[in-house]
């Protein structure tokens, strides 16, 4: 869709499509939306790769071993585009590796990912000799092969930035969005920014994660139930002598602890002598005044206590983690996405990406790529291809289902 065809067709449009928010969903979406020939426009209000919200930092992972088996579809659809992009841009982001997933045999989400990500159980300390993990009896230990792996988020980001301004779109740093309004006769919709700048589109895509249910309750009086979460990213020190067995280089997994705490990790890559392992969970934040001295809650203490009681004789709890990192996870009720239209007096004209709950940053290229088409087509051909369902991502998922009643993603 060209930008004349867009101007004769709907009236004033300066762009195709303007995305809102340079994360790694709207970087997604602003590089499909380029790529189809749609002249593009990408806003954000921080500076480029700022680590101020949710797609920064060094790693990330990406599995297909899901309870709910609406994702795994999605995932590999991401894998392919994660690849496509890479062969594009002459470089890798994705580092893969086997997961692991574990847990009592009790519980049913465990047994549910396990099933859905293709997964076979195996022994521990045949796998990874030295006794790695100490696993109570009854508990399951399922590997997958083929669908893990460690994502570079911060470089993942700007990989799509890069190449989404090689397709010709337009990115603008340090442009906080603060209205959005249909065009006058209703011909696409007109986008403003803090400093009085305005700027004139087709389609419209928003993607400005924690930020979500300010932005949309402003421009749309919409009420969203998108709660962000002040989370810890957690870097231990591994014990000397165990370095190397616990790289991604060596084969370590990445893994999802089951049961309480729920703990993940990814092996040691970006950092030299630590490992990545977290606990995935914080306490409620506003993204505009979060406490950076002492927000993260309890995360570090749970994830020593699970440390010492998992891999005690790999890992060093003493003093606590070497590094912590804040990010913001962006919580539905359900942790199920939103990906849908905006609706009421904007229709088809506005696109809402929101509510990832931590876990969708794997699906980037993916949510980019339907973002993208529902806002040029309306309709998402390429996730319907994939046998991707979107009708558990609309906006109307939250009625009677109020925040706090969270279920396993």
């Amino acid at each position: 869709m060209a930008a004349a065809d867009a101007a004769g067709d709907l009236g004033r449009a300066d762009f195709d499509v303007i995305v809102v928010g340079a994360g790694i969903m709207g970087s997604c979406a602003a590089h499909a939306a380029a790529s189809r020939g749609a002249r593009t426009l990408l806003l954000e209000r921080f500076d480029l790769l700022h680590d101020l919200g949710s797609s920064h930092g060094h790693s990330r992972t990406i599995r297909d071993a899901y309870p709910k088996a609406r994702y795994p579809p999605m995932v590999r659809l991401a894998r392919r585009l994660w690849g496509d992009a890479q062969a594009d841009a002459g470089y890798r982001v994705l580092t893969p590796s086997p997961h692991l997933a574990m847990g009592p045999r009790s519980n049913a989400a465990l047994l549910a990912a396990v099933g859905n990500g293709g997964g076979a159980e195996v022994d521990l300390a045949g796998r990874w000799g030295g006794g790695v993990f100490r696993v109570p009896d009854g508990w399951v230990t399922a590997v997958s092969e083929l669908g893990g792996g460690v994502l570079d988020a911060t470089k993942a980001v700007a990989m799509f930035q890069a190449l989404a301004v090689k397709k010709g779109a337009v990115v603008r740093d340090n442009k906080e969005v603060v209205g959005i309004v249909k065009e006058e006769g209703g011909a696409g919709v007109r986008v403003t920014t803090s400093d009085g700048e305005e700027f004139h589109g087709a389609k419209c895509i928003v993607t400005v994660g924690a930020w979500t249910s300010k932005l949309v309750g402003s421009v749309a009086g919409l009420e969203l139930p998108i709660q962000p979460l002040h989370m810890l990213t957690l870097y231990w020190k591994i014990r000397p002598g165990h370095e190397h067995e616990l790289t991604a280089a060596a084969g370590f997994p990445t893994f999802s602890s089951y049961g309480d705490p729920h703990v993940y990790s990814t092996p040691s890559l970006e950092l030299p002598g630590l490992i990545k392992i977290n606990y995935d969970g914080g306490p409620p934040c506003d993204p505009n005044s979060r406490d950076w001295v002492s927000g993260g809650g309890d995360a570090a203490d749970r994830v020593a206590r699970w440390i010492e009681e998992f891999m005690p004789g790999h890992v060093v709890t003493d003093g606590g983690p070497v590094v912590r990192q804040s990010c913001m996870y962006s919580m539905t009720p359900d942790k199920d996405f939103v990906i849908d239209f905006l609706g009421g007096e904007f229709g088809q004209d506005v696109v809402l990406g929101a509510g990832f709950s931590g876990h969708g940053f794997k699906m980037g290229p993916a949510v980019g790529m339907i973002l993208a088409e529902l806002a040029i087509d309306g309709e998402a051909r390429t996730a319907a291809e994939a046998g991707v369902e979107l009708r558990h991502f609309k906006i109307n998922q939250f009625k009677g289902n109020p925040m706090g009643n969270s279920k396993d993603d």
